[in-house]
């Protein structure tokens, strides 16, 4: 089997770690599994070195400064597994053999990257290489960065380029938990997450695997996270499940928009739930929540407008905040859903073309991994042609 396995800062934060992390990779070795390792900087380098530069520094020389956590990482660990009489060698930008270049935007060049991927992956029968992660290095040679949480995408991007069959990311955590241990009591692994589920978590805080890394993630890729004491790299943790797809989907039927108006609603503790939950206790389903200073939106199913209108308006009544509901009927949503935020300009691509055909928009509603078009129902199958055509 072909394994890139990644290691954290905090999986190499001392000398004892790295010689476990060590005494992992040579046990996968010796069980005649191929292995490309991915380092992260040891502990909190990176985060040391950022903190030092208290001088105007260009990107070029950031770039370089921060590759010294990297370096020093693979460095030791190369030693570590040579001590092992493991065949081992490390890689960083400008080695015989790098594999990750970018290009004049900072974007990796998927074409030059897969093809040295490959290559690499040919030399894994003999060898098991040290990958600094985080960095990059441009056509000209200079050292580039993946940004935050870089060291993730470099070994999914690794794992989908060099053909693997497992991504391990080593960390300090029992792979994907149901809450934060140090918060909440009682906090369990689990044992499958899917993609979709991770990248949401991931974008609003957990920090397990980066975002930028699930992109990379497909079908065929087995992801897996592993707390760094458990010592073997082949089993336990969390495995991460499916891929990114970029689906669009326009429903099938129609939405009505309910509005409640109110002073600075905004600034209500418990407005929300309450108008929520009045929705709720008549069962009425919400497709979809937007608010502003002094508004909440609801859009719900056209054909329960009026009950949900009703409803909302004893609200009003009862809560002096509130001023008034109103209704808007033949609503259609378009909801363009995949791996969205690590693409610039997304948000601009997906309502561009529907300017371009003049179909006005009633609202737009972002989130982790989906962006929702309202329409008019009338123009709904012009406005899903038109971001069809151009996203």
């Amino acid at each position: 089997m072909r394994v890139v396995a990644k290691f954290g800062g905090t999986s190499l934060g001392s000398g004892d770690r790295i010689n476990r992390a060590a005494d992992s990779i040579a046990a996968a070795v010796a069980a005649g599994h191929e292995i490309a390792v991915v380092a992260s900087a040891m502990g909190s380098t990176t985060d040391d070195l950022l903190d030092e530069i208290t001088f105007e520094a260009g990107e070029a020389d950031r770039a370089e400064i921060v590759s010294m956590g990297e370096r020093t990482s693979v460095r030791m660990l190369k030693a570590a597994l040579t001590a092992r009489g493991v065949n081992a060698v490390f890689l960083e930008p400008g080695s015989e053999g790098w594999p990750i270049i970018t290009d004049e935007h900072g974007e990796v060049d998927v074409d030059v990257t897969k093809a040295n991927a490959e290559a690499l992956a040919k030399t894994m029968d003999d060898v098991v290489p040290v990958i600094t992660g985080f960095l990059a290095q441009d056509h000209a040679g200079n050292v580039t960065t993946l940004g935050r949480g870089g060291s993730d995408t470099t070994a999914v991007m690794l794992g989908k380029y060099t053909g693997a069959d497992q991504v391990v990311i080593v960390t300090d955590v029992e792979g994907v938990m149901t809450g934060d241990p140090r918060v909440v009591e009682g906090a369990r692994n689990v044992s499958q997450i899917t993609v979709d589920e991770l990248r949401d978590l991931s974008f609003r805080g957990a920090e397990v695997v980066a975002p930028s890394a699930l992109t990379y993630k497909d079908e065929n890729l087995d992801v897996r996270v592993v707390h760094y004491q458990h010592g073997d790299l082949l089993s336990g943790g969390t495995s991460i499940e499916g891929q990114f797809e970029n689906i669009i989907d326009l429903r099938e039927t129609r939405l009505a928009c309910i509005t409640v108006a109110g002073r600075s609603i905004r600034n209500k503790p418990g407005i929300l739930a309450t108008l929520s939950q009045t929705l709720g206790e008549a069962d009425i389903n919400i497709d979809a929540v937007a608010s502003g200073m002094d508004s909440v939106t609801f859009y719900i199913a056209a054909d329960r407008a009026s009950e949900a209108e009703k409803v909302l308006h004893e609200c009003v009544v009862e809560e002096e905040l509130l001023s008034s509901v109103t209704v808007e009927d033949d609503i259609a949503v378009i909801r363009v859903t995949g791996g969205l935020m690590s693409e610039p300009g997304v948000v601009r691509d997906i309502i561009g073309p529907l300017a371009d055909a003049h179909i006005s928009i009633h609202d737009i509603i972002t989130s982790a991994s989906s962006v929702g078009v309202f329409v008019d129902w009338d123009v709904r199958e012009s406005a899903l042609k038109a971001i069809q055509s151009d996203f």
